[in-house]
């Protein structure tokens, strides 16, 4: 038998010629111009992929969302402790806990009483319940885009939604805390020494308090978000500046009383500064709401205080964060 071999791609011919080279296929030239393609992209809506939109489309996008934002975040809340037994209580039980710790460790044991409060208990579940709120929107802000890479990968949507789905979540398990927190603090004029906390129409102003601190927590998440996505380090500072942050806003003790005792120099510039800083200043508006105390009466100025903070965490934290809107799920 005999086998014949084809020639190789590129060999020679018997003749001694090798075949000429196929002709390369002629450029595809688009039929518009470019200046015929933009016009056609803005008719129908159409924007470039992966570069940050101006700053106004931008918010009325993120404001479309809101169906998205709110399932998202009442998914979140849902999810968070749905592989515990005690599922959903554990918003409430964690709160009281630390309450708790601290009502034992500062209340009773070292006697903070001596700062000018009264209804030490009352003071302390306050601070801790609203600061819990504060701790957890800036830690989930934090983790709002690094937790989230898949999903930015996949779908195109303004990535505001991340951290305002965050804070809605924890605001969405702050809800039924609150009502706890209001009963502890009715109940602790039953104890001690003090007059008993009565129940008025003040209590209500709890609800607009709260609505500030929302706000406000939300530009923290902004900043946040935008800080951790580009310097990832900085997610292991923040529970130390967290904890900096409670003992220096009231939460546990009247910081500012304490304040007092130091020199005349000291106490001009650091007594303001610790006094109507955001955290204290929502802290107030909670205490003001609930306790009957000549240390917690109701201020005009604080809740203007807190209109001020409220507004311009929460713009320059957009801002903030939108300016970094391409970045995000690509570094």
């Amino acid at each position: 038998m005999t086998s014949e071999k084809t020639p190789a791609a590129g060999a020679a011919s018997p003749g001694g010629e090798r075949p000429a080279a196929p002709e390369p296929p002629d450029p595809i030239v688009p039929e518009t111009s470019s200046a015929e393609r933009l016009a056609l992209a803005e008719r129908y809506g159409l924007t470039k992929m992966g570069v940050r939109p101006r700053l106004w489309p931008y918010v009325k996008d993120v404001a479309s969302r809101w169906a998205f934002i709110r399932v998202l975040g009442t998914a979140t809340a849902y999810a968070r402790n749905q592989n515990t037994y005690l599922g959903q209580l554990w918003a409430v039980l964690n709160p009281v806990l630390n309450a708790t710790v601290y009502v034992l460790i500062f209340g009773l044991l070292l006697d903070i009483a001596r700062g000018g409060v009264e209804n030490v208990v009352a003071f302390i579940v306050i601070g801790v319940f609203l600061f819990r709120f504060v701790e957890q929107s800036v830690n989930g802000g934090a983790q709002s885009i690094a937790k989230r890479s898949n999903l930015i990968r996949s779908l195109h949507f303004p990535r505001a939604v991340l951290p305002i789905s965050n804070v809605m979540s924890h605001l969405a398990t702050l809800f039924p805390a609150l009502v706890v927190m209001c009963v502890i603090v009715w109940s602790s004029g039953y104890m001690g020494d003090h007059d008993r906390v009565p129940v008025t129409w003040e209590w209500l102003l709890l609800i607009p308090a709260v609505a500030l601190l929302w706000i406000f927590n939300m530009g923290l998440a902004f900043v946040m978000a935008r800080a951790v996505a580009i310097t990832p380090d900085l997610d292991n500072v923040i529970s130390f500046v967290l904890r900096f942050a409670m003992y220096g806003s009231g939460v546990i003790f009247p910081v500012v009383r304490y304040v007092q005792e130091l020199p005349d120099g000291i106490q001009v510039w650091l007594g303001p500064i610790l006094e109507y800083q955001p955290i204290a200043v929502y802290l107030y508006l909670g205490r003001s709401s609930l306790m009957d105390e000549d240390a917690f009466v109701q201020d005009p100025f604080m809740w203007i205080l807190g209109v001020v903070w409220a507004i311009v965490f929460f713009v320059a934290g957009f801002i903030i964060f939108w300016r970094g809107e391409e970045r995000y799920g690509r570094d």
